[in-house]
């Protein structure tokens, strides 16, 4: 039978600065000895990157700069401050999603630009026990509860039934065949069996899906997804998503920023 899962979020990578780079582009510019306190290499390369439009590396590279902000954190918060978004497109966060439902998954794959996704194909992996999220509003409810556990056991009874009917465990049981039973097996599963989905985005993209997808108004199971991928953000990347604040609604975090549509 199947369980009651929670979602979960991992972090498997961001793009990370090549120093050997940026010292020979720094030569070129003219600035060898120009530094940044940046904490992390999204940070750094963000304003690497937005320094560059400007030539504000220092005053003496372009005439018209006649004084520049000196830490990094300054810098990113006038550049969100004046809603200068592009340049945090080109730092990339590789998040992992495992435990939720295609009810999360349809609602995330609308957010395409800038991201990239790889979800497990239900249709190699084949179902046996369905496991779930529950939703406030069930759990809340013990009869609601029991009727959702009763119709998930159900579903979990029938993969297996289906798998033993068709003879997929044998040994010489053909993969194409698997395959294409598995397939058909799938569309007795509801859209909210727990499943694993990657999901890669550049900052950009990650500020306006939290902005999006915390908001009292987002569903649920995606709010509490991207309440985390909020937590990790802050923790990983403190001066991009500075200007966040989090008030609780609804039991759930709702992360908010007067940089609106950077």
């Amino acid at each position: 039978m199947g369980v009651v899962v929670e979602p979960k979020v991992f972090l498997l990578g961001e793009t990370q600065a090549n120093q050997e780079g940026i010292n020979q582009l720094l030569e070129h510019l003219g600035v060898p000895d120009w530094s940044s306190d940046a904490e992390s290499s999204a940070e750094l390369l963000t304003e690497i990157y937005g320094r560059s439009c400007y030539r504000s590396f220092g005053t003496t590279l372009n005439p018209n700069v006649t004084r520049v902000r000196k830490t990094n954190s300054d810098y990113i918060e006038n550049t969100l401050q004046k809603g200068d978004g592009s340049i945090f497109e080109h730092v990339t966060a590789n998040f992992f999603f495992a435990d939720v439902s295609r009810v999360f998954t349809h609602e995330l794959v609308r957010h395409r630009v800038g991201s990239a996704m790889s979800q497990e194909s239900l249709r190699y992996a084949r179902l046996t026990d369905i496991n779930w999220y529950a939703p406030t509003v069930i759990k809340e409810d013990n009869e609601a509860m029991k009727i959702y556990m009763s119709k998930m056991e159900e579903l979990s009874k029938l993969q297996n039934e289906l798998a033993d009917m068709f003879e997929l465990d044998q040994e010489d049981k053909n993969f194409t065949v698997k395959k294409e039973a598995t397939s058909a097996f799938r569309r007795l599963a509801p859209m909210g069996v727990a499943t694993n989905i990657g999901w890669s985005a550049n900052m950009r993209t990650i500020r306006h899906v939290i902005e999006m997808r915390t908001h009292p108004g987002a569903e649920e199971e995606i709010r509490l997804v991207f309440a985390k991928v909020a937590e990790i953000a802050i923790s990983k990347w403190g001066n991009i998503f500075a200007d966040y604040n989090k008030e609780i609604v609804d039991g759930l975090p709702w992360y908010t920023t007067t940089n609106r549509k950077v």
